[in-house]
């Protein structure tokens, strides 16, 4: 019989793959995934032998309900505990804003407090930066004015030009006595052992978020930290879209490089401390660091006194969160519109809830308007991102494709009284996978100033004619087809 496998080592090969494979298929039919990925998954694993099992380990399996992540059991530390009772009084009673607010916005406000307990701050100052180029300006000055404490987040921390700048910055600042830390996602971010050490050699802690050992063959792997986020004194928080790499800054001298729109906020004020609570998690995870380094501090997290108001609620998610907090946020703020939504984003495969929310919005009556770039840096998810199209247009959605280069600015603006920037993308990915975080921004002036920026990019949009793409060959439909199937899993 043992001779008879061997002889037969291919046929043998294929029984033990199937033999996992069962295995795999009933370890996703008991976890109760959403099941247009469990069947994409299933696909998968029959239809590509051996193959098949690669994608379902790198994308298939879902760690949000086998406490993969120890920082679920957390919740039940005193550590959390403490921060929960000494944080939560930023929040304001809701009742004063029945008036000002409307009902709509004042559901969403409860919604992320239930989901996570984030507080809406209300003493915040916020600037919007306008792609990478403004972004690092500001973030250099606050970095050389740090007195405390820097801490970092990024999903790309590369050590090219603007990446060895900002931890020359981070150098100088721990020379004067700043403590710094960093934590760098190990599948996006590219440092060489050089940048390390002299990172470690000026005192900087820095960790890397989930390694693997063959970074640069996973670069879609499972479970990303896709946030972007510095935090200053306790009293400057910044994130968006913009990572620490030369692609985000659009340099005059380089005429070949791609054209990078994005959009990043610099907040000042009480909503930084649900920043800081949030990298403080991560940094727990990543570092196993004493509950001391962690504590709540006067430190970490300072009085503020700021003259401005804007009135801004973190929401943050992940695999380690019951609830798909960013996700239903939009879902909430997408079924509160009366009049207007207008969308960008880099990457566009939404879950059926938010396809359903925005069609049958634009069906109502609510203008809807979404940006993508024409040409985005993955090409299967550009095709399957197109495959959504044609619904879009069939129910009154305009759909912009954004032409002057990569589009990766990930907003929305609701009625010109609610919007957000942050790191979720309209996917799949992030709204069930990466871990993310966004501002929400209840406020009319930030509304407005992000709706200018969307009405400045049209300049460089083409609108995509709904019976000329119906007319597209049928080449590109199976290209978009193709693609979708591996929507879950991009």
């Amino acid at each position: 019989m043992i001779a008879w496998f061997a002889q037969n080592w291919f046929f043998t090969a294929l029984l033990v793959n199937y033999g996992i494979a069962l295995g795999a298929a009933f370890f996703l039919l008991k976890s109760n995934q959403n099941p247009y990925k469990t069947l994409s998954s299933l696909l998968f694993l029959v239809a590509l032998p051996f193959i098949g099992l690669v994608i379902y380990y790198f994308f298939g399996l879902e760690y949000r309900k086998s406490k993969i992540f120890k920082r679920k059991n957390l919740s039940e530390n005193n550590l959390i505990k403490d921060w929960e009772d000494r944080l939560f009084f930023p929040n304001v009673k809701l009742e004063e804003f029945e008036k000002t607010f409307l009902q709509d916005r004042l559901k969403l406000v409860k919604l992320v407090r239930h989901n996570q307990k984030a507080a809406l701050t209300l003493k915040n100052k916020v600037t919007l930066l306008h792609n990478g180029e403004e972004k690092f300006e500001y973030l250099f000055k606050d970095l050389e004015q740090a007195t405390n404490h820097i801490h970092l987040e990024y999903f790309i921390l590369n050590d090219d030009p603007i990446g060895l700048k900002v931890i020359g910055h981070l150098i100088t600042a721990a020379g004067r006595g700043v403590t710094v830390r960093v934590i760098y996602d190990a599948v996006g971010s590219s440092l060489s052992r050089e940048a390390k050490q002299k990172m470690t050699a000026a005192g900087i802690a820095h960790f890397p978020f989930m390694p693997v050992i063959f970074s640069n063959l996973t670069r879609k792997a499972n479970y990303r930290n896709h946030r972007k986020i510095v935090i200053v004194d306790g009293r400057i928080g910044y994130l968006g879209g913009v990572n620490i790499s030369d692609d985000y800054v659009n340099n005059s001298n380089d005429t070949g490089a791609l054209y990078w729109r994005d959009t990043h906020v610099r907040i000042a004020g009480d909503a930084v401390k649900t920043l800081q609570e949030q990298w403080l998690l991560n940094w727990y995870f990543v570092s196993k660091d004493a509950k001391d380094t962690c504590k709540v501090t006067n430190e970490l997290f300072p009085e503020i006194d700021e003259k401005e108001c804007t009135p801004v609620q973190i929401a943050a998610s992940g695999p380690d969160s019951d609830w798909a907090n960013i996700m239903e946020a939009l879902f909430l703020a997408i079924n509160s519109a009366d009049e207007f939504i207008r969308i960008t984003t880099p990457y566009f495969i939404p879950n059926e809830a938010i396809l359903t929310a925005l069609t049958s919005a634009a069906r109502s009556g609510i203008k809807i308007e979404l940006m993508m770039p024409k040409t985005g840096d993955s090409w299967a998810a550009r095709y399957a991102s197109r495959s959504y199209f044609e619904r879009l247009l069939e129910s009154g959605v305009l759909v912009y494709w954004y032409t002057k280069g990569m589009l990766h600015a990930k907003t929305m603006v609701v009625d010109h009284m609610f919007a957000t920037i942050g790191t979720s993308n309209m996917d799949y990915r992030s709204f069930e996978i990466n871990f993310e975080i966004n501002a929400l921004f209840y406020d009319t002036d930030i509304a407005c100033a992000l709706s200018t920026h969307f009405d400045n990019d049209i300049k460089d949009c083409i609108v995509i004619d709904k019976k000329r793409w119906e007319q597209r060959n049928k080449i590109e439909r199976f290209k978009e087809s193709f693609c979708r199937l591996w929507a879950p899993l991009l």
